[in-house]
């Protein structure tokens, strides 16, 4: 499932999620990286 997360003031990314950490923030993949946020 395509996920959007925030991962600065104005810069989204969207990527396949991966999981809900324990902070509240979204681990998702984008390629063979791992790029966590805030849920959008």
């Amino acid at each position: 499932m395509l996920t959007t997360v925030m991962i600065g003031t104005c810069i989204a990314v969207q990527g396949e999620f991966v999981r809900m950490m324990e902070n509240g923030r979204v681990l998702v993949r984008v390629g063979q990286k791992l790029i966590s946020g805030r849920p959008v």
